[in-house]
């Protein structure tokens, strides 16, 4: 016995030897882009095969088979079979398994070189259903016919049963097709829309002829040549959109008659189950003011506005109508009415019959239904901010049942049934883990766990809490400390900041949500703070609109909050701050440092905003209004006005081509620099756009690692 523990002990101290060498290797930059083994992996086009507890991947290019009943694993087919099937019909070789879609389980499809073809498993054959031109963009493959929606330039076109049909024949340059509008937001992701039965095609078209034509340069042909864009700023002239029907039997449009003003949102487009009808949100240009509205398909005529939102700040529809499968009378609808974004079902007659859901916490998704449509499957915040968790919801009885137990960030694959869960889930513990997990929440099976990719490193501890607002409000927060973190020492603190809406920067998952640059700014003895200031997203209606013709001002409090913490701490060094954020995070950067003279020693901003003025009309009217009806929101907001403040370093970094936050914003800024005597530094990345993407990211990271370096 004494032997055996002698040999305990010793096993268990070659064991924290192994882990303490092993726990030694430094980030290094250029691997932050390149080695993609710092990442946590996860199982490729991993999906549910039938409704019988089958489910496959991809693995060295081979398609794995399993079952939730067992743990065995089969290979149904590997990549030569793909290719075999490819040859008989003159294509070339795949180098890769392709991703695919199961349409039964014996049957599946794939997309490859401009074709979508189908493979037998049974037979080992692979057939061409359908194809598009190399030049398309913006592909919409109806999934029961496989007819495909795709556009050429301005214009949209089908490939219906093999035929090339040109839906629209715009030559005039700003009238757009098939496209994605109001600069896509609302939600809006794409603009064609195939019917349930893929019977018919809806879609956007999109009039930019009125809107003032922005110039950006491209400076990679032999002489720089101008590429305009339409880009409507706020308080001046937007596009036009009006909604189109293509009957592909009739080779006919019917346009909806949406009606006046013409400068309104049409957002979230939904079909009826019967495709009859379809339903637009549209909201005012002012978006206060909602109005769900049934137009009829075959006349284009307008029926009946279901009912209307109204808010003194702004209405924001992101979500169309979910019909229900046991009544396709009846369809779900989200709103933040009650202050939180919440579920409410409705007859198709506008009727309200019942708000499904209520609580300080948001619906985020509404995922799917089970086999009946008795249940609708939700993934949102019930038990914690932080967490991204999944839900099952009793339509009639309005019973609510948490399926993901485990504390983290989930993303669910539900089967068609709606029996079984196909669980994704990531949490400050764990990088991946997928289990399958049925309706009632019951774990069936681990499939896979990628524990931490980055054990091998030598990464500084990270804390995720919450200090309070000047109004008692808790603010999420997170700190990376430095690898070998020694209280009784100085650091220096990087700041970095979003503060705006639709982000939120602190969650429960894989890292609290940061990435490897800030953990490598760790390795080189920064602390890196960041918190998620009233305006973020995913805290409800009022903590995110409180920036509501007033940004910089709420946000910018809360982020001094967050200093003062920071100052409070011994081993903080309050002479050596600094602060980073990019687009409106950029804002924020030079807005706390402006405002704040003296505090920030260096401030890092990329694609910032300067003056909310030369922001697009969608996303800037909706939380300033316009520049006339809120003159003095403007002029708190503009950076401009606080040039004079300016003192120690200030990086401005700034796409060449950004279509986003336009260059001007960080030119002007440059300008009243000058004006002023004021030093400032900036870099361009001439090619890219409002973020730089790609490998010249590690050229970005250390840009800025190394002025931090230089300054701080």
């Amino acid at each position: 016995m004494k032997n055996a523990i002698k040999i305990s002990v010793l096993g268990l101290l070659l064991l924290l030897s192994s882990l303490l060498s092993a726990q030694t290797k430094q980030l290094n930059l250029d691997e932050l882009i390149s080695n993609r083994k710092l990442y946590a992996t996860s199982l490729s086009n991993l999906q549910w095969m039938d409704e019988s507890g089958n489910y496959t991947w991809v693995a060295n290019n081979k398609l794995v088979k399993a079952n939730i009943k067992t743990e065995k694993k089969d290979t149904i087919l590997d990549l030569d079979a793909i290719n075999k099937g490819l040859k008989h019909l003159d294509e070339k070789d795949s180098k890769r398994f392709p991703s695919i879609s199961w349409i039964d389980n014996s049957n599946f499809t794939f997309t490859y070189n401009n074709k979508i073809f189908n493979f037998d498993i049974l037979k080992k054959e692979v057939v061409q259903l359908n194809r598009y031109p190399e030049k398309a963009e913006n592909i919409d493959v109806e999934p029961k016919t496989f007819n495909i929606a795709y556009t050429i330039e301005n214009n949209l076109y089908i490939s219906y049963r093999g035929t090339d049909i040109a839906v629209t024949e715009d030559k005039e340059k700003g009238i757009v097709n098939g496209q994605s509008v109001h600069r896509n937001e609302f939600g809006i992701k794409k603009g064609s829309f195939w019917s349930p039965k893929g019977n018919l095609l809806a879609f956007y078209r999109m009039d930019e002829t009125m809107v003032t034509d922005y110039p950006l340069v491209d400076i990679t042909t032999r002489e720089a040549e101008l590429k305009s864009i339409k880009y409507p700023m706020a308080g001046m002239k937007s596009h036009h959109v009006t909604v189109g029907v293509f009957d592909p039997i009739l080779q006919k449009t019917v346009f909806l008659k949406t009606g006046e003003p013409a400068e309104q949102y049409l957002t979230n487009i939904s079909w009826s189950p019967d495709e009859k009808y379809i339903f637009i949100a549209a909201l005012n240009r002012d978006q206060n003011h909602l109005k769900i509205n049934k137009y009829d398909v075959a006349s284009g005529e307008f029926i009946a506005t279901l009912f209307e939102e109204k808010n003194e700040k702004y209405v924001e529809p992101e979500h169309g109508l979910y019909f229900l499968k046991s009544n396709p009378n009846q369809f779900l609808w989200l709103s933040e009415r009650d202050g939180y974004n919440h579920i409410y079902l409705y007859n198709i007659d506008g009727s309200l019959v019942k708000q499904l859901t209520k609580g300080n916490w948001i619906v985020k998704e509404i995922e799917a239904f089970d086999a009946k449509g008795n249940k609708v499957f939700i993934s949102a915040t019930k038990e914690s901010p932080l967490d991204n968790d999944i839900y099952v919801v009793d339509i009639k009885t309005s019973a609510i049942k948490l399926i993901t137990a485990t504390k983290g960030t989930h993303y669910a694959i539900i089967d068609k049934g709606g029996n079984n869960i196909i669980d994704n889930y990531s949490n400050t513990e764990t990088a991946r883990k997928i289990v399958i997990e049925n309706s009632d929440g019951k774990v069936l099976r681990e499939v896979f766990e990628d524990k931490n990719p980055v054990k091998d490193y030598k990464l500084g501890e990270t804390n995720i809490f919450t200090i309070k607002a000047k109004d008692g409000t808790d603010l999420y927060c997170r700190m990376i400390k430095p690898a070998d973190f020694d209280a009784s020492k100085k650091y220096p603190v990087i700041v970095y900041v979003y503060g705006g809406p639709h982000a939120q920067l602190v969650t429960n998952s894989w890292l609290g949500g940061a990435n490897l640059f800030f953990n490598y700014l760790a390795q080189q003895g920064y602390i890196v703070f960041t918190m998620d200031n009233r305006g973020s997203a995913n805290r409800g209606f009022a903590f995110e609109s409180a920036i509501h013709r007033n940004v910089g001002t709420i946000e910018v409090a809360d982020q001094m909050e967050g200093v003062a913490y920071l100052k409070s701490l011994p081993y903080v060094d309050a002479n050596r701050l600094g602060v980073d954020g990019w687009s409106y995070g950029g804002f924020m950067t030079i807005s706390m440092k402006l405002k704040n003279p003296g505090v920030f020693k260096v401030a890092t901003a990329g694609g910032p905003v300067i003056d909310w003025k030369w922001y697009e009309v969608m996303y800037g009217e909706r939380y300033m209004d316009t520049p006339e009806q809120n003159p003095e929101g403007y002029k708190n907001a503009s950076l401009l006005n606080y040039v004079d403040k300016l003192e120690g370093k200030l990086l401005i970094i700034q796409g060449g081509v950004d279509n986003t936050v336009v260059p001007q914003h960080s030119s002007s800024f440059l300008k009243k620099c000058i004006d002023l005597g004021k030093q400032v530094d900036y870099f361009i990345y001439p090619t890219h756009e409002h973020n730089v993407s790609g490998i010249d990211r590690t050229h970005l990271y250390r840009k800025i690692y190394e002025y931090y370096k230089q300054n701080l």
